[in-house]
Parts: C-alpha cells; structure tokens; sequence
C-alpha cells in the first residue's frame, strides 16, 4: 500500500494493518509526522507538533503488539486534539496569546482516556480564540483542504482540517454551538457530538460549562463510535459527567435499519436552507428507506427561542470562564471573544432566568418529539460550505447568522447528541453535510444508522487533493 493510500485509511482499517503486525506503529507515526511537515505548513491545522512523544508512544505501541497485547481500537493509531484538551508537559493555549506558556500539570480525563488505549498523539490542533467564533488577530486560521476560499469551520477548525487532510487519523474536537458539526461539514468528515456530560470535560478549558461537549470528528461514523467508547464515561473528577453505563457503539446492525423511525420536518428542514443542502437531505432520506427505515413527517418544536437565547446564555457562561483573566488582561483578547465577553456581563439576571425557563421547556418539547421517533434527520447547517466572504458578512446580518446556528443552537441547548455526516458535493467540489439528532444517550443508535448510510454511500471516502 502506497503512503498516499495508507494516509486515508480508516481506523478500522489501519488497526486491523497494525494489529496483525504488517504494519509498523513507529514507520506509521513517522510518515504521519513527514506528511504534516510537508502539508502542515498550508493547511495550518496544527498548533503544536509532538515528535518525540508520538514516537515514544508509538516505540511503546509497537513492542506491546509485537507481545499481543492489544489496548483496542485504537491501539498505535496516531491521532490529533483540539488545543483545549489538557496534556501534561505540552502547552495548551486554546488559541489564546494569553495561555500560550500555560503547560499543565495533568491530562484531562479525554487525553488520558486516550493515552490508556494506546493511542498515538500527533499534536495538538489549533482553534479559534477560547473555543468561540472568531481566531485571534495573531493566529492565522486553518485552511480548507476542499478550497481555501470556503470556511473551515468554527472553533474545532484545525481537527476538521487535520482530520480530512490526512495529517491524523481521526481527532477531538469541541462544540458549544456548533463546533464539531460545522468543521465537520465544512471539511466533509464525520462529527459526533454526544450528549451533554456523556464525555468529560475535565481538564479542558472551558468556553461556556453548560453548553461544552467534547466529541470525536473521524472519517467514519464507524471511528467515531470506536474514539466515544474510550472517552465516554463517568468521571469522579467532573461531576457533571453522567453516570450511565457506556456501550459498545459498534455493536449495532448496521446492514439493516427495519424498524428505525427517522422524522423529517419538511418545514423546518427546508425554511431558510439552501437548495444544495435540500438535495443532499432529500437523498440521504431516499438512502434510509431504502435501507428499511420509516420515514415520518413531524413537527419539531419551534426552535426560534433556543436559537435566539443561544447568543446570551453562551456569553454570560463565557464571561463567568474568563472572570480572571478579563476584563483584567482585555488589550490580550481578539475583538470577537472580548466583544462577546462584554455582551455576557451585561446580560440581566431576570432576562437570564427567563433564557433558563424557555430552554428547560424547549428541552421538554423535543425530549417529547423522540418519544414518537428515534432520531430526526435535518441540514447540518443552511448553507452548503460557505465562502469565507460569506461568513465575514454575518456579523452584520443578524437573520443571516439565525440562519446559519438554526440546525446547531437547539441541540447545543437540550444537550442532544447530533451526527454530522458527508452527504454531496457542490459544483465547486467542496463538501455538503447531512445531520441526524437522536434522543439523549442515544448516539449507539446514531452510530449505526451513521454506519449503514456509508455503507450505502461513499461521500466519506473522497478526500481533498493536497498540493505543498
């Protein structure tokens, strides 16, 4: 197998490689770390690179193998993290000036999770400030493989980048309002977001603590199932970590979807959504049915107050994360993160106490909707793989911006777990995404429908051209 292929493997395909020893986990970790050297310059995904740790874990890797001492899945697979995630020793700035000689003392609860399972760590991926829109001014953002005008994605952009690229092998990310699922759209890979408190966020920092979820983005749903089995679980170190056993999400039927109900809500699905992305649902429904799903119109809750109250409960949270640090330090922060800060700390505690009261309703609502469905099918976002000029304009399109966070806001507010799926392309050839919701707990479900739409279909396995 040529490097170019062996670059755009699947986990299951490259353990399966390792695991049975025709391949070597120190050969692999040293072309992944050529591979970056290479490409990384361009497409920036990398904040840091960890060599001499990759290597020592891959050395580790190999010698446990060669013993037949498998961990798992992900057994001496290089992977990636979001710049959020704790590693001990290594800097972790979170995109941020402020915290870029900040080196901490322990691994979060997902790098260690990680580290047990005998995966390999790459680096660490860059991201926009704090986890919230925008990049700092000093940081130059991740590039999309698919085409350099078109937006890479919010905060977890360098793991969608790396991830598609082929410079890691699958990655975390972070999404408080989106930020799995709009880099996974943007740079056609596969984004699960589980449900709030499924995976812990200890040691990660924080952008806005009700709202944080930490979650796998993969070139399969299949790897994203295996990298949630590791990092999911109860935690005694984050108490709002849940306590619900943790399955085996690969352990599902997924030649067979008989019996699944799957709702469309023809008005919510469409209203305001681009006709590429309309198309790509459409198929992707004809794709589940054929597969035996039953499709099911609905009616899903009216989303516009959780749309609308996502800005400001995000942004008090945010303010209360930065409270030692700003407005101390301001002259450090981008204008985004700082502007949204101010917006935070302005927010009235009755107008608070009312986005609390809407939400928990809202949550109820659609808590109900999955009573009658198992998972709902809709856009990942309303428009297909944006340009960077059409993103810049939504800071001042308010109806623009309510457009784009109307598939991602209201499960960042119920705290559902989501699926972001490749599902076309435009006639640019960049990436368009499909979205499936599932009740709370339920991302076993959502991994084997995941993993039987790509069966049936192969949008996952095209990959960019890259070109140093």
């Amino acid at each position: 197998m040529s490097d170019d292929e062996l670059h755009w493997l699947d986990m299951a395909g490259l353990a399966r490689l390792l695991h049975t020893r025709k391949l070597s986990p120190v050969e692999l970790t040293q072309a992944m770390l050529a591979r970056i050297e290479r490409l990384d310059g361009k497409m920036r995904s990398y904040a840091l690179v960890t060599p001499e740790l990759a290597l020592a874990q891959a050395r580790d890797a190999e010698t446990m193998i060669m013993q037949r001492r498998i961990l798992g899945p992900l057994h001496g697979v290089p992977i990636a993290l979001k710049d959020l995630c704790f590693t001990k020793g290594i800097a972790t700035a979170a995109g941020m000036p402020i915290h870029r000689d900040f080196v901490p003392k322990f691994d979060g609860t997902v790098v260690s999770r990680l580290r047990r399972a005998g995966a390999v760590l790459l680096g660490k991926l860059q991201m926009t400030e704090g986890a919230f829109a925008d990049h700092h001014p000093d940081i130059a953002p991740p590039v999309n493989p698919w085409n350099a005008d078109h937006w890479s994605g919010a905060s977890s952009s360098g793991s969608g980048v790396a991830t598609a690229a082929g410079l890691c092998f699958g990655s975390l990310g972070t999404d408080t309002g989106g930020s799995i699922r709009y880099p996974a759209a943007a740079n056609g890979v596969t984004g699960l977001k589980p449900t709030w408190g499924r995976v812990s966020v200890n040691g990660a920092y924080e952008l806005a603590a009700s709202l944080d979820h930490i979650g796998p983005m993969c070139r399969s749903a299949a790897d994203a199932g295996a990298m949630l089995g590791i990092i999911a679980g109860a935690d005694p170190r984050d108490p709002s970590a849940l306590q619900a056993a943790v399955p085996d999400y690969l352990a599902g039927n997924d030649r067979d979807l008989h019996g699944l109900r799957i709702g469309i809500d023809p008005v919510y699905g469409t209203n305001g959504v681009d006709a590429l992305t309309c198309a790509a649902v459409e198929q992707a429904a004809a794709v589940f049915r054929a597969l035996g799903a039953e499709l099911r119109p609905v009616n899903f809750p009216d989303p516009t107050d959780a749309v609308g109250d996502w800005p400001a409960q995000c942004a008090v949270e945010t303010a209360v994360a930065h409270e030692q640090t700003f407005p101390a330090r301001r002259a450090e922060y981008g204008p985004g993160l700082a502007g949204f800060i101010d917006v935070g700390r302005a927010v009235n505690a009755l107008d608070l106490q009312k986005i609390w009261l809407r939400r928990r309703a809202f949550s109820g609502r659609v808590a109900a909707l999955f009573e009658t469905i198992d998972l709902l099918l809709i856009p990942a976002q309303s428009m297909a793989s944006p340009t960077k000029a059409q993103m810049d304009t939504l800071g001042v399109d308010p109806e623009g911006f309510l457009r784009l966070v109307k598939f991602a806001a209201p499960f960042s507010m119920t705290g559902g777990p989501t699926l972001t799926l490749p599902g076309g392309f435009t006639p640019q050839g960049t990436p368009v995404a499909i979205q499936l919701a599932a009740a709370h707990l339920n991302e076993a479900l959502l991994v084997r429908a995941g993993r039987a739409f790509q069966r049936a279909t192969d949008w996952h396995r095209k990959h960019p051209t890259l070109r140093v």
